[in-house]
This record gives structure tokens, C-alpha cells and sequence, in this order.
């Protein structure tokens, strides 16, 4: 039995309008036990280190010039604050880290989630590299900056209470040394605005090498096949350039804007021992006081070291979660309407009445599309490339909503039944079946994952895969490469139809899913098709006459509308079309086994 693992545990604010922080609060919210932890822990370990330049001001003062104290009692409470110190950065970065880690999870569920979510023209227009990069960088910008942040601002709150001490030694001299914080924060100011379209840029080019690497990887048989590895190696580099430019433009605004930021403070440095070397020729400070105000002085260096680091983060964080909100804002086409029902006892009436479809803003592929298949019927759908017969495949499961028209099961409008119900009810088995990175097993029982191996193996022998699996090296554990490229196109097809039969759905769809199967081999798995067809509402889109044969009747397509409609015997003598049709499909197929 696989593990199961928690749902996120919060989910990101949905109104658009809020800043990128406010919409992410509920992911650092849901942590708030765990995280507070860690930044009191911090908090602890900072009030302590402050501790230690007074507490060395009164060993030099009371130990060392007037002996009124023996310097091993500053020596123990030096020992145990430095204890201390030691427990509480243990358990802040400890949990900070746990808190980091969580944050990541949710977020890289929630973009999961959501994904899967969408429908399929969201898919049919983005780049899958785009959302690659997306889930991966974007999330980890945004997860650094969430959990790191609030930890440095807490490094940061050193600085109030360095600034307290230093006043409680010497107003003068404290006020002095800050004469040029407000430069550092008018550096800071430009430096982020300088930063934001850089990171912005950053984040998309990367997802841009993202892109290119995915379809490269994923089309690597194409590209080999026209010897174009140097044409891509060439996109890579431009991709690959910009980026380049990116991290350069951006290392030079910090190459700019950062050495002011970090460096500004040390001026107030060099007043304190200006001044307060004055003061202590004068008799005016000790040199406990003058070597306690310096430590604080450096202490307040750390937020200033920070700060160009915090900024960076800051906007890199910034640009990537406007990027991740794009896809978590985008809306799901094809969902489940207020009075949806569930599907029950499906005898497997399906009905195309009116229909017309077409992609996203493009021309109608259907046009009055109007088809009925009674319970148990198998019907074949033959028609030109273009014609839409693939078209028909998607709008029965739903992949897309048609514009006109409906499309129905036992009577019920695809649109007023669950979405889950209904892709249970209809299985559907492409031309190019996708086989997942997973054994031979896991792949058939993709649908079912609990289903017994003996159900397997008797799908498998209907679907003609079980001589050939028995073959592999590990039989039914063959662990098969990604996408299932160590199979031939025909066997990935029959482990394909197999999948769908073990889930064994009232309504069969059949996208030409046995064009790369032998002609031989595809009639000894028919006895076992048509031994599955019975009872059992079946379209079959095909081309070849031996896959025609399976089907009660025979529907001919063309331009997005039937044509003709009839047994196969009755189509050839009173339709010329579906003979050029079938006469083309067959030149087609021998100059592919030519090729």
C-alpha cells in the first residue's frame, strides 16, 4: 500500500488585491507555533550576545583597573551566557529550518494541486517548461523570503537594543554614531527599486531555459532523427545569454548599491573613536565604556549587513510569487456546476445533439455535430485527418464544453453530472498513450491501483500484452523508462488499452489506439476486444478496415459534420467518399511500413 502524506496545511489568500505578502501570510500562519518558537529562541540567543560587551565593560572596570571584583566571576557568567547562547541558536535554526521546509511543502502541494485542477485549454497554451520553472525556483524564492525574513529583521532588533546600551554609556556619542543611518536607508530605498525588474526578468528568463531544456529532453527523438542537436544547442545559448545578462545587471546594481549599504554604519564608527576617544583623554568614559560602546557599535553592522541580502531576497521573493500567483489565480474551465449529480447505474446512452466546437478562439472542428450510440453499441468514426474525429474523443469526457449544442449520457447533459463520475464512466485510450516512469504493474493498475494481479494479467491477455510483458526482464515489475520509450509504439498502446479495461467503463472510446499495432497482432487481440464490446457502449475512431470490422455501424466524417451513416457493406456502395477515405488511409499506412 503506497504512504499517504498530509494535505497542505493552509492555502494562499485568494484576493488578487492584496499585497504578494498578505496573500502568503496563511502559509507562515499555519506554522505560527513552530516559527514563533524559533524567532523567540533567536530573540533569546541576540538579548544574551548583547549582554556580553557590558558584561566585559565591568570585568575591565571592576577586575582589571580596581580590582573590587575577581575576574573568574566574569569568567563563569561569560561561560554560562555563552551556554545559553549555544541552546537557544541550536533550537532557533533548528526549527527555523523545519519551519522553512514546511512552507516549501505547502507551497510545492498547493501548485501541485491546483495544476491538476485545470482544464485542458489552460495546458493547450502554456508552456510546460514555464511551469517546470514555476514550481521549482519561483517556490523557492518565495520560501526563502517567507521563513528567512522575519529571522533576519529579529538579527536586525539587536540594533534597538545595541542603540539602547549605547545611550545608556553616552547620549552624545550615540546619537553622533548615527548621523549616517539616514543615507544608508535612502541607499537601501534606491537599491530596491533598482532590484525589482532585474529579479522579475531573472525569474522569466530562467523559466525560458526551463522551456528549452523540457522540450529538448522530451523531444530528443525528434531532434536527433533531423540531426538539429546544434540548431536547439544554438536556442539554448540565446536562452542561456539572456539570462547571463540578467545575473550580470543584477550583480552590478549590488555592486553598486550593496558597499554603501553595508559600509555607510562604519562612518559612525570612526566619530566613536573620534569622539570618544576624546571623552576618555578627557576622563569623561573608561575604556571598559569606550570597548563596550565599540562592540555594540559593530553589532549594529549585522541589520546593515543584512540589509542588501534582505532586499535582494525581498525582491527576487517578490517577482517569483506574482509569477506563482499567475497560475494559482488562473480558474479552472471545466468544473463541477452547483446542481451536479453523480452518475449511477449507467446503462451507456450516449448522444451528440447540435453540437459545435472549436479550440480557444479558433474556427468551428464541429459544426452541427449530431450522434447517437445506443447501450452496448460500438460505433466507428472514420473521416479525413482534420475532420474531427479526435475532436468527438474530448468532448465525451469532457475535456472541453462544447459551444453549442450537448452532449449526453442516459440523457443527462455531460455539464449537470460530476466530473469524477463521469470520466468513470467513459474510458478513453489515445492514439499516443502516455506509460508513466513505473513498472509494467503500477502502469495497468493506474486506474485501480488496489486491483489484484490476477485481474491484471487477464486485461493484459485481452489487450494482446501478456506474451510480450512475460518477455521483459522482470515480467509484470518491469520498471518501463519514461513515457514508456523502451516499448515499441504497439506494445505502449496494448499496456494503454489494457489500463482502461481494468477500470472497466460502461463507455468505451478507442482514438485510433491500435494504429501501432501489427495488422497480425491486432487480429489475434480482437476476439478479446469484441468479447469487451459486449454490453458495452464503444466509439471507435480508426482507419484501418480490420478495426472497422469490430463496429456495429460505420459513421463517416467530414468538415465537422456526418456524412453518412451505415453498416460498412452499405457505406462502400453508396458513398464515394468513404472509399477515397479508406483508400487514402491505406496509402498512408503502407507508405509508413515503406518508410
Amino acid at each position: 500500500m503506497s504512504k499517504t502524506y498530509p494535505p497542505p496545511t493552509a492555502v494562499i489568500d485568494p484576493d488578487p488585491s492584496r499585497s504578494w505578502l498578505r496573500r502568503a501570510w496563511p502559509l507562515v500562519k499555519a506554522h505560527r507555533l513552530m516559527f514563533g518558537t524559533a524567532l523567540a529562541s533567536s530573540a533569546l540567543s541576540l538579548l544574551v550576545s548583547v549582554q556580553v560587551p557590558t558584561l566585559i565593560q565591568d570585568a575591565l572596570d571592576n577586575s582589571i583597573t580596581s580590582h573590587k571584583v575577581p575576574l573568574a566571576d566574569y569568567m563563569w557568567w561569560l561561560v554560562g551566557l555563552t551556554a545559553v547562547m549555544l541552546v537557544a541558536g541550536f533550537f532557533a535554526r533548528q526549527l527555523l529550518f523545519r519551519t522553512a521546509y514546511k512552507i516549501e511543502y505547502d507551497l510545492r502541494n498547493l501548485m501541485y494541486e491546483h495544476l491538476t485542477g485545470l482544464s485542458f485549454p489552460f495546458y493547450d497554451r502554456v508552456q510546460t517548461g514555464q511551469l517546470i520553472s514555476r514550481a521549482n525556483s519561483d517556490i523557492r524564492s518565495v520560501q526563502m523570503y517567507l521563513a528567512f525574513a522575519p529571522f533576519m529583521l529579529v538579527q536586525c532588533g539587536i540594533a534597538v537594543v545595541a542603540f539602547g546600551y549605547m545611550l545608556a554609556i553616552s547620549v552624545p556619542l550615540a546619537i553622533l554614531s548615527m548621523l549616517p543611518m539616514p543615507l544608508v536607508f535612502v541607499t537601501s530605498r534606491q537599491m530596491q527599486r533598482s532590484m525589482f525588474p532585474v529579479s522579475w526578468l531573472i525569474q522569466s528568463r530562467l523559466a525560458d531555459v526551463a522551456t528549452v531544456v523540457d522540450e529538448n529532453v522530451n523531444g530528443v527523438r525528434v531532434v536527433k532523427s533531423f540531426a538539429a542537436e546544434r540548431r536547439q544547442l544554438s536556442l539554448l545559448q540565446k536562452a542561456a545569454v539572456k539570462v547571463r545578462w540578467a545575473y550580470v545587471k543584477d550583480t552590478d546594481l549590488r555592486a553598486r548599491w550593496t558597499p554603501a549599504a553595508q559600509n555607510l554604519p562604519r562612518v559612525g564608527m570612526a566619530i566613536v573613536l573620534l569622539y570618544g576617544g576624546y571623552l576618555a583623554i578627557q576622563g569623561g568614559l573608561g575604556v571598559g565604556a569606550i570597548l563596550a560602546f565599540n562592540s555594540y557599535l559593530l553589532m549594529l553592522q549585522i541589520p546593515f549587513t543584512m540589509l542588501g541580502m534582505l532586499i535582494m531576497m525581498g525582491q527576487r521573493a517578490s517577482a517569483s510569487a506574482k509569477r506563482l500567483y499567475e497560475v494559482l489565480d488562473e480558474k479552472p474551465e471545466i468544473v463541477d456546476s452547483a446542481t451536479a449529480v453523480d452518475l449511477e447505474d449507467v446503462r451507456g446512452d450516449v448522444e451528440f445533439h447540435g453540437v459545435r466546437f472549436g479550440y480557444a478562439d479558433g474556427p468551428d472542428v464541429l459544426d452541427n455535430f449530431s450522434l447517437r450510440m445506443d447501450s452496448g453499441e460500438t460505433v466507428a468514426l472514420v473521416g479525413r485527418t482534420g475532420s474531427g474525429k479526435s475532436t468527438v474523443a474530448r468532448l465525451l469526457p469532457r475535456f472541453y464544453d462544447v459551444r453549442e449544442g450537448s452532449v449526453t449520457v442516459d440523457g443527462h447533459d455531460v455539464r449537470d453530472v460530476t466530473l469524477h463520475s463521469l470520466r468513470d464512466t467513459v474510458g478513453i485510450v489515445l492514439d499516443e498513450p502516455f506509460l508513466f516512469s513505473a513498472s509494467v504493474r503500477d502502469n495497468i493498475a493506474y486506474g485501480r491501483p488496489d486491483a489484484d494481479i490476477t485481474d491484471i494479467e487477464r486485461v493484459a491477455r485481452l489487450a494482446g500484452a501478456h506474451e510480450f510483458i512475460m518477455e521483459l526482464s522482470e515480467g509484470y515489475d518491469t520498471v518501463i523508462g519514461e513515457r514508456g520509450y523502451t516499448l515499441s509504439g504497439g506494445q505502449r498502446q496494448r499496456i494503454a488499452i489494457a489500463r482502461t479495461l481494468l477500470v472497466n467503463p460502461p463507455v468505451l472510446v478507442l482514438d485510433d489506439a491500435t494504429s501501432a499495432i501489427d495488422v497480425q497482432v491486432e487480429q489475434e487481440i480482437h476476439a478479446g476486444l469484441r468479447t469487451l464490446f459486449a454490453g458495452r457502449t464503444t466509439l471507435i475512431i480508426a482507419h484501418r478496415l480490420s478495426t472497422i470490422s469490430l463496429a456495429d455501424r460505420v459513421v463517416l466524417l467530414d468538415g465537422g459534420e456526418i456524412v453518412a451513416d451505415g453498416t460498412h457493406a452499405e457505406l462502400l456502395e453508396s458513398t464515394p467518399l468513404y472509399a477515397e477515405v479508406l483508400a487514402q488511409a491505406n496509402v498512408e499506412e503502407l507508405g509508413g511500413v515503406a518508410r
